[in-house]
């Protein structure tokens, strides 16, 4: 049955769903309501209540965001960083009550809360009436002092010390700082007023030139003049995390700046996340990347037995001598022959046509190739070849060969003394 459209007493213009109704509803000149009409009333009453809750939630999640956009409140709880907020009360407390100097950084994303962390704990802090009249707070902005010396403005007008600094001049930051902070003490050091450096965009003050502003905060802290506490928060991950990771990166790109060389990377850096290792370590980048680095004609060479070897040598020390230019199969048994009439070691001498084989055997792999198409008439002697090696691959190469003999080595690593 189709929905109907009632008016009549007490209930505006509605819509009566089949499931409300018990019969047809007829209407006459406001006459003869059915008694699906009281099933109007009561659902319109329900939504206008459901409609009013709804707004009432609406309202209260709007107030909420307003208060948190504008730092007007904090909320009444924290959640998942009660551990974080108890070492972080304790310290500001042994700064604030037993003038011990500390330091710390608070590392997270964006939005994660390291603001609204720091903030209760200031809050819990400047309720001990023993701390509000003798604590000095100091809050500062990567991104607003964006050089030392607008910070140290910045330092001296919270600590409202302007007249104090007057028309001084110093003769460096650290002078200025030191005169600061000096100018904050009541007597010794159990009476000075501990102050609290918050630097949000942490980061951004450890770009600046020399890092002044840092180096002398942290100088102080570690010294036994006025009691300070440091406390820097920022989302730069890297700043904790191992050099390893960006160098990995850097080479990485260095080699190949193709995205999808990247995605390999962390494919297989992500397969060795298991349940027993759940997070992604700088050593699993590192291994990644030589995964993706692997380079499988070195690999190759890794197979080859000794005399392929001594033939690949022979040819980069053609490369060498004749800079990169081609190169035959007799000019690399000749430069072969050389080295082993210099050893005069038996165990190296072959046979023309076994050299001549395991050269071919070279070709096979695609470590050399021809320089132009074979033709049927031509000597396989003379046709003009090209190693498909570079001298790093070879040298790496080698030193991963199982049990290759100390003088095989020598002449990969010699100059071109054989000729």
């Amino acid at each position: 049955m189709m929905p109907k459209e009632c008016d009549g007493p007490g209930v505006r213009m509605g819509i009566l769903e089949p499931r409300q109704m018990t019969g047809d509803c007829f209407f006459s000149s406001g006459q003869g309501i059915c008694s699906g009409f009281q099933f109007v009333e009561m659902s319109s009453r329900k939504l206008k209540s459901n409609n009013l809750k709804h707004s009432e939630c609406l309202s209260q999640v709007q107030r909420i965001l307003r208060e948190r956009f504008c730092h007007q409140s904090l909320h009444s709880n924290l959640f998942g960083v009660q551990v974080q907020y108890k070492h972080l009360i304790e310290l500001l407390k042994r700064t604030a009550i037993y003038g011990e100097s500390n330091s710390v950084l608070i590392i997270g994303p964006r939005g994660s809360g390291k603001t609204m962390l720091i903030n209760h704990a200031l809050k819990e802090l400047m309720e001990v009436e023993e701390v509000s009249e003798n604590v000095l707070q100091v809050h500062l902005n990567g991104l607003l002092q964006i050089n030392d010396n607008i910070a140290l403005k910045e330092i001296t007008r919270q600590l409202n010390l302007e007249n104090v600094v007057g028309d001084k001049v110093f003769g460096s930051f650290a002078e200025n700082l030191s005169f600061l902070l000096e100018a904050l003490k009541k007597g010794d050091r159990t009476s000075s007023c501990p102050v609290i450096f918050i630097l949000d965009e942490f980061d951004l003050f450890a770009h600046h030139k020399n890092q002044t502003l840092l180096y002398n905060l942290f100088d102080i802290s570690q010294s036994a003049q006025t009691p300070v506490a440091v406390v820097g928060l920022t989302c730069r991950l890297c700043l904790s995390e191992d050099r390893s990771v960006r160098e990995v990166l850097q080479k990485h790109f260095n080699v190949s700046k193709n995205l999808r060389s990247l995605h390999m990377l962390l494919m297989l850096a992500l397969n060795r996340v298991t349940s027993s290792h759940p997070f992604m370590t700088a050593a699993d980048l590192m291994e990644a990347n030589q995964l993706c680095s692997m380079d499988s004609k070195a690999n190759i060479v890794h197979g080859l037995s000794v005399l392929e070897i001594c033939l690949i040598i022979a040819m980069k020390h053609l490369n060498d001598i004749y800079e990169e230019e081609p190169f035959n199969f007799q000019m690399v048994y000749n430069e072969f022959q050389k080295f082993v009439q210099r050893k005069a070691h038996s165990v190296y001498n072959f046979e023309k046509p076994v050299v001549m084989k395991a050269f071919e055997h070279l070709q096979q792999l695609e470590l050399i190739r021809p320089m132009e198409r074979t033709s049927v008439n031509a000597q396989r002697e003379y046709q003009l070849m090209k190693l498909l090696l570079d001298n790093t691959q070879i040298m790496n190469a080698l030193q991963k060969y199982p049990n290759c003999p100390t003088d095989v080595r020598q002449w990969a690593t010699s100059s071109l003394s054989w000729l």
